[in-house]
């Protein structure tokens, strides 16, 4: 049986993006379908049993029309090729409030004629905590789904209200454990199961989701995630691949893409779990990371070297491959030496970059007078202000009417101090 493990799609997330002229759609949008499809190709190329995703197929609740069609026609392309598609709501897919549709529930079987808009066979969609029976080619096969904890729906009795937040997410820990209790209960020990979820561990290592909470995190005990019949734990919601355990596998698949530069350097991907319902219950499965292409960040810290800092930093730039990637430059310069620098160059050679995010300053001072200001007699008011000038950059045009103003008001203060 081989289960394919993947979460955090987030589509619609534009940051960093620009306009592709062939479809025009965000790039970013068009590089977490890419990656999507990598997942989808994989998927039919291994036959797959099930179609794992575990939660935020979108950056926002109200996905747009587009991003919900991109999705459907993965999701589609995999259902109708017999692969059964398990949907796990996360944070970012689950409504604010509880009588809106969230964005999954439009992939939900029909089961009334007034059902859902789109009805999709081999689609299971989990919104609600609960354990399922999925049939697969390869044999029967147990979820517990437990989707995004809401705070306001664990804790809606008059008697947790009013709590310190730290009692609220004690107390909602404690309802979340129990629950998983009792379903671990029902479990059937000759049938493989998994656990789906989309919550934060507490002993995993965050990315870039924790600047796209849409609220304050409770952070679960690992310990209330094993038990003997578990073959698999699946998670989502931390976008940085990691397993936290193999005794069960308990995995973070990890975002698609690399949402900003916190995730510099990490591979995305997804998780090909193979389960062999003939081994003991606990011990069917093995599982290994596939990365997908992913847009690279990138940051180039360089130092303005004199006697010539523009080529040292263009050097500098030459050394890494910044072609299609997300790229920012620090600069740690003199600031004696910072109106050397000629700017323009530098983002000529950046402009093979995807997008270039920033170019950051780190201005040091020196620490010693400033070259041609040294104590003396050539030392006049006049040079002074004119070395200022030129340190400051100011345009020729401007420079000579500020010392010309300057030199009349130079001379003004002498005449001053000369009269009786």
């Amino acid at each position: 049986m081989k289960l394919l493990h993947l979460s955090d799609l987030h589509l619609g997330v534009e940051t960093y993006g620009r306009i592709d002229p062939a479809t025009g759609l965000n790039t970013r949008l068009l590089d977490a379908l890419s990656a999507l499809d990598e997942a989808v190709d994989f998927a039919l190329q291994e036959r797959a049993d099930v179609f794992l995703f575990c939660g935020d197929a979108y950056k926002s609740r109200d996905p747009s029309q587009t991003q919900q069609r991109e999705f459907a026609r993965r999701i589609s392309r995999l259902a109708s090729s017999g692969i059964h598609v398990f949907l796990l709501a996360g944070n970012h897919d689950l409504p604010a409030s509880p009588s809106r549709a969230h964005t999954m529930e439009i992939f939900a079987v029909l089961s009334s004629s007034k059902g859902h808009t789109l009805a999709l066979e081999n689609v299971t969609v989990a919104s609600r905590p609960g354990t399922y029976l999925l049939q697969t080619h390869s044999g029967p096969l147990q979820v517990i789904a437990l989707p995004w904890a809401q705070r306001r729906a664990l804790l809606a009795k008059e008697e947790h209200k009013n709590l310190p937040l730290d009692q609220m997410n004690q107390r909602a820990r404690d309802i979340v454990a129990a629950w998983l209790q009792e379903e671990y209960r029902n479990l059937r020990e000759d049938i493989p199961a998994v656990l789906s979820s989309h919550l934060h561990v507490d002993s995993a290592k965050f990315g870039s989701e924790r600047g796209m909470m849409l609220g304050h995190d409770i952070a679960f005990l690992k310990s209330s995630l094993y038990h003997p019949y578990l073959d698999y734990v699946a998670l989502g919601h931390i976008h940085r691949h990691q397993a936290l355990s193999e005794a069960p596998p308990i995995v973070y698949s990890g975002s698609l893409q690399a949402i900003d530069f916190s995730e510099e350097g990490e591979a995305k991907g997804f998780c090909l779990v193979e389960i062999d319902p003939s081994k003991p219950a606990g011990r069917r499965a093995e599982w290994s990371f596939h990365p997908v292409e992913s847009r690279p960040f990138l940051t180039i810290e360089a130092d303005a070297i004199p006697p010539s800092p523009t080529d040292a930093l263009l050097r500098a730039i030459a050394r890494y491959k910044i072609e299609d990637a997300i790229v920012r430059l620090k600069i740690k310069v003199a600031e004696d030496d910072r109106h050397l620098i000629d700017e323009s160059a530098l983002r000529k050679a950046l402009a093979p970059a995807h997008f270039v995010a920033a170019i950051a300053w780190e201005v040091e001072s020196t620490g010693r007078p400033r070259r041609g200001l040294e104590p003396g007699p050539g030392l006049t008011p006049a040079v002074a202000l004119r070395h200022y000038l030129e340190v400051r950059g100011t345009a020729p045009e401007r420079a000579q009417t500020l010392q010309e103003y300057g030199e009349r008001l130079i001379q003004e203060a002498i005449g001053q101090e000369t009269m009786p």
